[in-house]
């Protein structure tokens, strides 16, 4: 991207606009001079702290990453990798002096170590396809995770020839069972698989062989995979190949480190994921979900006792999803981050049962690892205000310190201001919780122009944290009062709060939506009538609903948004999403499918509408955007597509991000301005 279309963008973000008069205007453009930090982990010892802090670098349109040390006690950060390639996913030896990580400096992703005493990082894999993820065995082995073809296995050659024979013409994909492409790739007949890796040589060794991905296919969440403290062991997460499309139903399989036959140690109908063993390896723990095909179902914390195979349910009166969790470093605790009410907190629990306590709050906590004297914890901690930044803490939450502020000198001309909670009464009178984010040069005797958000999930939720994607502060810099409301289906209220989306997807979610718009319209420093909304994935679905709907938003914008239910069910890689949500598939339950359709109040659109989309989106075709557009075109509504012919669900890369914020924010210009 070059200087001079940055510029250009930022004057379309921002002519017209009440812009900021005291505090200078945060842009897309000043988010990406921001440190992204990530996954820290404490040393063996207790006195280190590795994490992967990215950059963005805006010519280049890339984003690349470094490991650094900071010390547990405090001091300055220190980077420990420099390669223009990115470095990601550092974990400590056993013995604590070295760093294994994963980097493609030398082409495909491969695993590196680290010798802490001195020295360059040594490559210890040369897997044809790369690597996707690093543990440690013991002081001489690694666990890794890598795509391979199932018939080659752990032979790189026969690997390398069938990757080979990929890139020959014909090109053609052939396919005899679902899914044929997952998130933004087509699928290539390769699976996730674990090796075991010797630091002496020898080659990999296969410890999951067939036609599963180990872990399945998933965005985000905890690892679906761990190592017992001894070495001798291996859990991970397995899904069903056949049903891989429409079964949410992943299990917990071990198998000895040094191979052999998988033994399953799971039966619950949905999903079991985020193996983790104990300290004293007495306990092998996992996340669970009751009821199968339903993605959001709550997420449960269960122990097993590896002797005798007795397990217990350490949540079941924990009305809210367990995230990710870690042992205290005696086995005799649980710390785990849950959404609640707006806000990642962290909790903890005894392995033998009671009461799950909260420990800490204030903005999200995450990545959260506890030093070996069980005194401290180290995460993430991130807000509104600011993103994920190195914390430390004691195990009753006291004592909470910074251990990084690297983004503090970027963040302090801006005043950003923090979320503001409300409660307003939403559809039958369920108290629903929004947030509100102010200019940083507020007014309270000036009237503002509103921007409602409609989150994505459905099941998801607005949280007091970081968002690169969606970030309140980006509309509040440009002279917005912002209302991001959580309505029904958000998490952190309940289960059943978030399980009343399902079968209702434009009803009282709608309505809970509409209020909140009501209730933050008749704020005195909010001018009625030049109110915009934006959403995307269920969000955008929502908004194409509202253009059905409503005309009383001056402008809409939809990022990759369900237009279609029915074309979606047929193109999307996830169905078992639309059989839970809109209980059922087309032909067995056309009555919802039609009665939730955006297309079938194609007649009553009239509000300006931008479409957004990555063409490489596979979890929401961009023929949704296309179909949404065709319609606006042809009923002459005012409306503007801008496809991303790189990008999947998410818009990921800086350049792209700068211009979709630019295009999102010129269109709100042209038409909230107009009185």
């Amino acid at each position: 991207m070059t200087k001079s279309l940055i510029r250009f963008t930022l004057v379309l973000a921002w002519a017209g606009l009440p812009g900021a008069l005291g505090a200078e205007p945060f842009t897309a453009t000043e988010m990406m001079r921001l440190k992204r930090l990530a996954d820290p982990r404490i040393s063996p010892d207790g006195s280190q702290v590795v994490f992967v802090q990215a950059g963005v670098d805006l010519e280049a349109n890339r984003t690349s990453s470094d490991l650094w040390l900071v010390p547990v006690g405090g001091g300055e950060p220190r980077r420990i990798t420099s390669h223009p390639a990115s470095e990601v996913r550092p974990r400590w030896s056993p013995d604590g002096r070295r760093i294994a990580f994963v980097s493609a400096r030398d082409g495909a992703p491969q695993v590196h170590v680290l010798d802490l005493t001195g020295g360059e990082a040594r490559r210890v894999t040369s897997l044809a396809g790369g690597a996707e993820t690093v543990s440690w065995v013991d002081d001489e082995r690694l666990l890794v995770g890598a795509e391979v073809f199932p018939a080659c296995g752990a032979d790189d050659a026969c690997n390398a020839e069938r990757l080979e024979t990929l890139e020959r013409p014909p090109t053609a994909r052939a396919y005899d069972h679902l899914p044929v492409r997952h998130w933004d790739t087509w699928d290539d007949g390769r699976r996730r698989h674990l090796f075991v890796v010797s630091l002496r040589g020898g080659g990999a060794s296969d410890l999951t062989p067939g036609p599963e991905d180990i872990p399945p296919l998933t965005v985000g969440g905890p690892d679906s995979f761990a190592v017992s403290p001894d070495g001798q062991e291996v859990c991970f997460s397995r899904k069903d190949a056949r049903a891989e499309a429409w079964t949410t139903n992943g299990d917990v399989w071990v198998v000895p480190s040094t191979g052999g036959q998988p033994r399953r140690v799971t039966d619950a109908p949905g999903n079991d994921d985020g193996c983790q063993y104990s300290p004293d390896g007495r306990l092998l723990a996992w996340r669970t979900q009751e009821r199968a095909g339903y993605e959001s179902d709550r997420w449960q914390l269960v122990v097993m006792d590896r002797a005798t195979g007795a397990r217990r349910n350490l949540t079941p009166e924990f009305d809210r999803q367990v995230d990710s969790f870690v042992f205290s470093p005696d086995s005799r605790t649980v710390y785990l981050t849950a959404e609640d009410r707006g806000r990642a907190r962290v909790f903890a629990v005894s392995v033998g049962g009671g009461p799950v306590t909260a420990v800490l709050e204030g903005g999200s906590f995450g990545d959260l690892s506890v030093a070996p004297d069980g005194k401290t914890i180290v995460g993430t901690q991130a807000a509104f205000t600011h993103p994920a930044e190195i914390v430390r803490f004691g195990p009753d939450g006291r004592d909470l310190r910074r251990l990084t502020r690297v983004n503090d000198a970027v963040l302090a001309p801006f005043a950003l201001r923090p979320g503001e909670g409300a409660t307003y009464s939403g559809a039958g009178g369920q108290p629903v919780q929004a947030w509100i984010v102010k200019p940083p040069d507020f007014d309270p005797t000036r009237r503002y122009p509103l921007v409602v958000l409609i989150h994505g999930g459905p099941q998801g939720a607005w949280s007091d944290a970081w968002s690169y994607r969606w970030n309140p502060q980006v509309y509040a810099g440009a002279g917005y009062v912002v209302f991001m409301p959580n309505p029904r289906g958000s998490i952190g209220w309940g289960q059943a709060f978030t399980d009343a989306i399902r079968g209702d997807w434009g009803g009282r979610v709608y309505e809970d939506i509409l209020k909140g718009t009501d209730y933050a319209e008749a704020l005195p420093w909010v001018e009625k009538g030049r109110t915009v909304a934006a959403g995307a994935s269920y969000g955008g679905y929502m908004v194409d609903w509202i253009v059905g709907h409503t005309d009383r938003f001056r402008a809409l914008v939809t990022h990759s948004g369900v237009f279609d239910l029915v074309s979606m069910y047929g193109s999307t890689e996830e169905l078992f999403f639309p059989e839970w949500d809109l209980e059922g598939t087309y032909w067995t339950n056309p009555e919802m499918y039609a009665r939730w359709n955006p297309r079938a109040f194609v007649e009553d659109f009239a509000t300006p509408t931008l479409i957004l989309h990555g063409a490489r989106d596979y979890r929401v075709p961009l023929e949704q955007g296309l179909a949404l557009f065709t319609a606006l075109q042809r009923q002459g509504v005012p409306s503007r597509l801008v496809v991303f012919p790189d990008e999947n669900h998410w818009i990921l890369k800086p350049a792209n991000s700068v211009r979709w914020y630019s295009e999102v924010l010129g269109w709100f210009d042209r038409w909230s301005t107009k009185r």
